[in-house]
């Protein structure tokens, strides 16, 4: 029996906590800069160091966390509900539906994912709500070829046929029976969503295209730091630890829900 990732749940939930509570618990604020104490490596006045505008490198991680935590939510839980819709009615419309979705599956698959984010990107006035729509976008596909390939299976059930003769509404199909059989794989492909969508947010955000100023995100506070990498590692090493944490996290996370789907079907069979 494989056992329950406790530190990735501890990690996750302090990570969470961390930015939308630290403010509370540690009140310097992100955005005030002093000449004094430019470039300041960690001590007990400035936990994680200060940046070379003289600004709370913590403060500043506590506020970057809220936005990249935020913007990897939004844009994997809408692509993963987008790809849920289009997967199913994929397998359960079958015929022309899954012909025409499958053409728009592999048409979006054509290009590398990030790659289109830069192209879309690049066109557009950066902004969270951008970002979540753009990150959105790109990130579908994935979830919705394994839905298709399962509500394939399912809709071959003797019992959805049954259903289908009754005259049943296909709403009352779909969402009665398709839903709750489709959740464990919506739950897992939601947690490798998330830890993409954050990691395409920091990436573009450490190119200078994704958040932007005065606000603050964990791949942005990166981007600052790389300037002085070599005379203050603390700027761009502390954010880039918490991505490296969060991702991580979840795909441990992802990987322990993934083995007990297959432990439940193995017992079924």
């Amino acid at each position: 029996m494989k056992k329950a990732p406790i530190a990735s749940f501890t990690i996750l939930a302090f990570i969470v906590l961390l930015s939308f509570l630290g403010g509370f618990i540690y009140p310097l604020s992100p955005y005030d800069m002093s000449s004094k104490t430019l470039l300041e490596a960690p001590d007990l006045s400035h936990i994680l160091g200060t940046d070379r505008l003289g600004r709370d490198i913590l403060a500043r991680m506590i506020e970057g966390g809220k936005v990249s935590l935020f913007i990897g939510f939004c844009s994997a839980m809408i692509a993963s509900l987008t790809g849920l819709v289009v997967g199913i009615s994929a397998g359960f419309f079958a015929k022309n539906t899954d012909k025409v979705i499958v053409v728009i599956i592999d048409l979006f698959l054509t290009f590398p994912t990030f790659f289109l984010l830069l192209a879309l990107i690049s066109y557009i006035n950066a902004s969270a709500l951008t970002l979540i729509i753009v990150i959105s976008i790109t990130g579908w596909m994935s979830m919705a070829r394994l839905v298709r390939s399962e509500s394939f299976a399912i809709n071959s059930q003797p019992f959805i046929k049954v259903l289908k003769l009754a005259n049943v509404s296909k709403s009352k199909i779909i969402f009665k029976y398709f839903a709750p059989l489709l959740a464990p794989i919506f739950f897992i492909s939601f947690t490798f969503s998330l830890s993409g969508a954050i990691l395409a947010e920091s990436g573009l955000s450490f190119l200078g295209i994704g958040v932007m100023p005065p606000d603050i995100s964990w791949g942005s506070i990166i981007s600052e730091g790389k300037e002085v990498i070599d005379v203050a590692w603390w700027v761009s090493f502390f954010p880039g630890l918490m991505i490296f944490l969060v991702t991580f996290s979840l795909i441990n996370i992802s990987d322990y829900l993934q083995f007990l789907t297959n432990q439940k079907e193995t017992q079924k069979e």
